[in-house]
């Protein structure tokens, strides 16, 4: 009798092991799945997202040179985006610009004055890359003789600043966006994505 028992419980057995190979398998096509499902490249929790979001429903189409763009690393061509700026009492422009180039993401501010003499005219001042998370990626200078890289660290605290100020401007000029949750409900669920990593 326990050999027939055992020959009834074997396929029982086998079919068990063989639901949870196939319970392993399907967890990380599952995971996959979810992972591919249509997403903003950064989190919508970005410190720069709400400023990004009125930027590309107000702004003005604009581009930014073949030679800036490569220097920024967006691309050799003219790079298209939505721009936002605001001119300051001493003649800085403060701009924000999004790129609408879908294979080239990322944000550019920027502090530049044009200057006008007898020869040409070009801006002086600095840029930035960054992208929603409100990260610095890279630093320009910009000059008479044209662009170059800059340490990070060395216009940091020159991009914080203009960070702020395009949060707070931005933020208090954007359009009402009904579908977006509170700031507090926000902190929630970004503690919430920390906790599950």
């Amino acid at each position: 009798m326990s050999g027939s028992l055992s020959y009834h419980a074997l396929p029982t057995k086998k079919n068990l092991a063989r639901s949870f190979v196939a319970a392993l398998v399907l967890i990380p096509i599952a995971l996959l799945a979810q992972g591919l499902a249509p997403a903003s490249p950064y989190s919508d929790q970005g410190e720069l997202s709400k400023a990004e979001e009125s930027v590309l429903s107000q702004g003005a189409v604009e581009s930014i040179a073949p030679e800036l763009a490569a220097i920024l690393g967006v691309g050799s061509d003219r790079l298209p985006v939505k721009l936002k700026s605001f001119r300051t009492t001493d003649g800085i422009s403060l701009a924000f610009a999004v790129s609408t180039n879908p294979r080239q993401k990322g944000i550019v501010l920027s502090a530049l004055k044009t200057i006008a003499d007898k020869m040409k005219i070009y801006s002086v001042g600095t840029a930035w890359l960054t992208d929603r998370s409100g990260t610095l990626r890279r630093t320009i200078a910009v000059d008479a003789s044209g662009a170059r890289v800059l340490p990070d660290s060395s216009r940091a605290a020159e991009f914080k600043n203009i960070k702020a100020f395009f949060v707070k401007k931005l933020e208090a000029t954007g359009p009402a966006i009904t579908s977006s949750p509170s700031p507090r409900m926000s902190a929630t669920a970004a503690k919430r994505k920390e906790e599950t990593k």
